[in-house]
């Protein structure tokens, strides 16, 4: 995909992998929007000439927000990055409401937005959905149970809309990031890459054309997961 002149919206692009992604789509010539839900990182993004919406996307007033904030705009990429983690644990009911948010935010708003901005996507030239999964997709942890569903189901549901938009202008796109530095990952230890490598993997992933975009060692788990799902699933459970 030619970026030069394109305009893109970055869910969750004021921080993290969005943030990093949206940067290197400016410097590749692209036209950017950015939401968010801190007004401070959103003002720090506008400084850089990005245009910006605060939008809380774990709430149907957030998606409505986010739609008429590009309502008129040739919107040509749209880039489903906003994510969130959050404490869940199976036998404490109280932590329910951090698996509905999670669930909401990482899998109901990228179908919300990816419907809702469908027919701009389609009356452009050239056009593509980025939706950001996670390695977790493919097997999941046991320590992030709810977070790989909705990641999970994001794949499916990509999976399944790239067929039904195969005749079309509209590119489905899959970019599944290993532990990347963030700061959801802020208590994890062990290997994690920068978030300028793993943006700047997706976007030469969104500019040559790729339906789904491996980064890093998740090659590898790919790898595994060809052989053996079995393996591959006990490998992650604990990881």
């Amino acid at each position: 995909m030619d970026l030069q002149g394109k305009l893109a919206l970055v869910t969750g692009g004021s921080d993290g992998i969005g943030r990093e992604i949206a940067l290197q789509l400016q410097g590749a010539g692209a036209d950017v929007i950015v939401t968010g839900r801190s007004r401070d990182k959103l003002a720090a993004m506008a400084a850089l000439g990005f245009g910006t919406i605060a939008s809380d996307l774990s709430s149907s007033t957030g998606i409505d927000a986010v739609v008429r904030g590009v309502d008129g705009k040739p919107v040509a990429l749209l880039v489903n990055n906003a994510g969130v983690g959050g404490e869940y644990e199976l036998d404490d009911p109280a932590t329910m409401d951090n698996a509905t948010h999670c669930i909401r935010t990482n899998l109901e708003a990228p179908i919300a937005l990816s419907t809702l901005l469908l027919p701009t996507l389609r009356s452009q030239p050239q056009a593509a959905i980025v939706n950001v999964t996670s390695g977790l997709a493919i097997a999941p942890r046991s320590g992030g149970s709810v977070y790989c569903a909705t990641k999970a189901g994001l794949r499916s549901y990509t999976q399944a809309i790239r067929h039904l938009l195969k005749d079309s202008n509209v590119r489905v796109i899959e970019a599944l990031p290993p532990v990347v530095e963030t700061n959801m990952t802020a208590g994890r230890t062990g290997h994690k890459m920068s978030v300028q490598r793993c943006a700047a993997e997706i976007v030469r992933g969104i500019r040559t054309g790729k339906s789904e975009i491996n980064v890093g060692m998740v090659k590898m788990l790919q790898l595994v997961h060809s052989l053996s799902p079995a393996l591959a699933r006990r490998i992650m459970i604990r990881f």
